[in-house]
């Protein structure tokens, strides 16, 4: 005969935990991530700025972390472009910046859309769509430009949020017209302004809404494998794309 066992209870009385509208854990303080992230990128920049002074300000190599290839005149090959060694770059590059003026901009804009997305889709979510955003940016930065090509920034995560903040909006029903002009305004700014790296902005932003797509509409019966696998395939994309550009880089 079975017993009650103590502080037990029937499992399938028990109130599911609550979820936020696209299956991610409801939270107490729906911005962690996006703090722990502005974190992040501050202190790898106060870091690279104690150890190379001459960026501050400036948009200049900084060693070993910015997303950096090149192909060398006698053939030989540095950074990404050097093998799965240097792929790291892809990842550290998001998180260096060339100046303060370079990191606020980013910082700000990531504070002001960051939490309304970490809210909706939960932390794990939402840190999974902000990291393949921006490592789909620098894939197509390698992609275009794998032969010679020194760029850094949080850019293309950032434009990943605009992105699925956009599939946000259109989900929820609610009006498009504000975060459409913000896309259309920073694309502007994106190919208007020298310097500026539209390859980490495109890519990015593509990545952004496939990724918010796959996670704001699977459907229910299956949500986290779709989301899951959402996720997934854009890495595979990543990493086609790097080995894509080596082998041309190396033939």
């Amino acid at each position: 005969m079975a017993q009650d066992q103590p502080g037990g209870g029937d499992r399938a009385t028990r109130p599911k935990p609550p979820t936020t509208p696209f299956g991610g854990r409801l939270t107490g303080d729906g911005a962690l991530v996006t703090k722990a992230l502005i974190a992040v990128n501050v202190a790898v920049f106060l870091a690279a700025t104690y150890r190379y002074p001459s960026m501050i300000g400036d948009s200049s190599h900084v060693g070993s972390w910015d997303m950096y290839s090149e192909v060398l005149p006698d053939g030989s090959r540095a950074g990404v472009a050097a093998g799965p060694d240097q792929w790291y770059r892809l990842l550290s590059g998001m998180f260096v910046h060339g100046g303060w003026l370079h990191l606020g901009s980013n910082m700000l804009a990531l504070w002001w859309l960051g939490p309304v997305l970490e809210r909706a889709l939960g932390r794990l979510r939402y840190l999974a769509l902000y990291l393949v955003s921006g490592l789909a940016g620098n894939a197509l930065v390698y992609l275009v430009s794998g032969a010679g090509v020194d760029s850094l920034g949080a850019s293309g995560a950032i434009f990943g949020v605009f992105g699925a903040t956009a599939v946000l909006y259109r989900a929820a029903r609610q009006p498009l017209g504000p975060v459409v002009a913000l896309i259309v305004f920073n694309l502007v700014i994106t190919f208007s302004v020298p310097g500026i790296d539209w390859r980490a902005h495109v890519g990015g932003l593509a990545a952004g809404l496939f990724t918010g797509i796959g996670m704001m509409h699977a459907p229910r019966a299956n949500r986290t494998l779709v989301q899951a696998g959402t996720v997934v395939l854009m890495l595979a994309v990543v990493v086609a794309v790097v080995l894509v550009e080596t082998a041309r880089l190396t033939g």
